[in-house]
């Protein structure tokens, strides 16, 4: 038991995968917890029954100021905005704020290797765990999560020393984190959850916040080929590795692309690391994935052989360009996981073949002009639905002599399946890459 929680009155707000999981670990501490979300007991019946053994207090419906009153620390979970007025309220009062990322890297004895950025983190942190695992002596463990999979801080007194941690952290995680991370990795940084963060510029704040708490033994590992990464370089405390597709500058130490090979300059030296081929992920975007993990478990000290095992066989993460089924000879991909314009964009690229694609959900506030350009190059019918379907349309604009043949609207993602249903042909590739996020769903 970890003494400093004990007797302790904590409030957390948001009783969704990560506040349940914080709460059983602080529960287990010796804490003092009430549990609050603003969604009604019978919408979180499910998430009550989950905890019905564990002596806490639940407050569902609202999130009323007075539960600052008792409180000596809040924790929010991935979904609570700052801006929302009990945690304004709770900051004005001198409150810590914490969340479950936090509380674990400061309790885990095992070095931690943290993955952000806008796109390709899950499927760059899932490679770098199976690299890691691949990487470790008998007896030890790789512990892959965070943002994705079951938040670690259930498993801390699982945890040793000699184990390894691959943590995927987002902007919203970020936002409340000061721990130092071993290596740390910031992907690309593009428009994404303006609706959150407002402005790029605090959506990148965010993002650098992996950096900001490093100390000079760590390594960062940037993106040489992304201007909202490389932008970062100068706040690197320790060393820096870079990936991208290009050899790095004289000088600098990085991983790149080279005669169908991945290699690595270091100090000097140039290495082969793996073959291009073995990688067996659609799209350039992927590749980078690859590139990037190969840097993040070279970084983490991971050998050659276990990034070639860790990389042999991947045929990548669910709702990641997922494969689902081949009907009436058409192809059907799953990018669910795409819920920002750029993400689409690269789902579109990796593909040469007829597009039929459904796209829509709810906007978070992010520019679609150049979605839609793309869209009338290569996508040959539309099929719009959910919240940001007009928005999407006008991006698109109306169907003319080229692409796209057909703008279909759909009042919601079953009439839209049936409708790119109709539309497929034999050869054509029907994909999922909504653009915008699932909630109105």
């Amino acid at each position: 038991m970890n003494r400093q929680w004990a007797g302790k009155r904590v409030l957390i707000l948001g009783a969704a995968r990560q506040g349940l999981a914080l709460t059983r670990y602080l529960l287990a501490q010796g804490a003092v917890v009430t549990l609050n979300d603003k969604r009604s007991s019978e919408q979180l019946k499910a998430s009550m029954e989950s905890l019905k053994h564990e002596q806490l207090t639940w407050v569902t419906g609202e999130h009323p100021m007075e539960l600052l009153d008792t409180a000596e620390m809040v924790c929010l979970s991935g979904g609570v905005p700052l801006d929302l007025p009990i945690v304004r309220e709770a900051a004005a009062r001198g409150l810590p704020l914490s969340n479950d990322s936090q509380i674990f890297a400061e309790a885990c004895p095992a070095p931690i290797t943290a993955i952000t950025g806008s796109a390709g983190k899950t499927t760059t942190t899932t490679l770098v765990g199976r690299m890691a695992q691949h990487g470790l002596a008998a007896g030890q463990r790789a512990w892959v999560g965070g943002n994705i999979g079951q938040p670690l801080v259930e498993f801390i007194d699982q945890i040793n020393p000699g184990d390894r941690v691959v943590l995927e952290l987002s902007s919203f995680q970020l936002e409340q984190m000061t721990a130092p991370m071993a290596v740390s990795a910031v992907l690309n940084i593009t428009p994404n959850h303006l609706d959150r963060h407002g402005t790029l510029e605090a959506y990148a704040a965010a993002k650098a916040r992996i950096l900001d708490f490093q100390h000079a033994g760590s390594r960062a590992v940037l993106n040489r080929e992304d201007p909202g990464s490389w932008n970062l370089r100068e706040r690197v405390k320790g060393n820096l590795l870079s990936f991208g597709l290009l050899h790095p500058a004289r000088g600098e130490d990085g991983v790149f692309t080279a005669a169908g090979m991945v290699r690595l300059v270091e100090k000097g030296k140039e290495s082969t690391l793996l073959p291009l081929n073995l990688i067996r992920l659609r799209g350039e975007h992927n590749t980078m994935n690859v590139l990037a993990a190969c840097a993040v478990a070279h970084a983490s000290g991971y050998p050659v052989e276990a990034m070639l095992a860790g990389v042999s066989g991947f045929t990548g993460v669910a709702h990641r360009l997922e494969l689902v089924r081949i009907f009436n000879g058409a192809a059907w991909y799953n990018d669910s996981i795409a819920t920002a314009p750029e993400r689409t964009a690269a789902a579109i690229r990796s593909f040469n073949e007829p597009l039929v694609l459904l796209l829509g959900g709810r906007d978070k506030n992010l520019p679609w002009e150049d979605l839609g350009a793309l869209v009338r190059q290569r996508v040959d019918h539309v099929v719009l639905f959910g919240e940001a379907a007009e928005k999407i349309a006008a991006a698109i604009g109306k169907p003319g002599f080229g692409r796209p043949y057909s703008v279909t609207r759909c009042a919601g993602l079953q009439e839209a399946v049936l409708t790119a249903a109709e539309q497929a042909e034999a050869g054509d590739v029907v994909l999922l890459s909504p653009g915008g996020t699932s909630y109105d769903q």
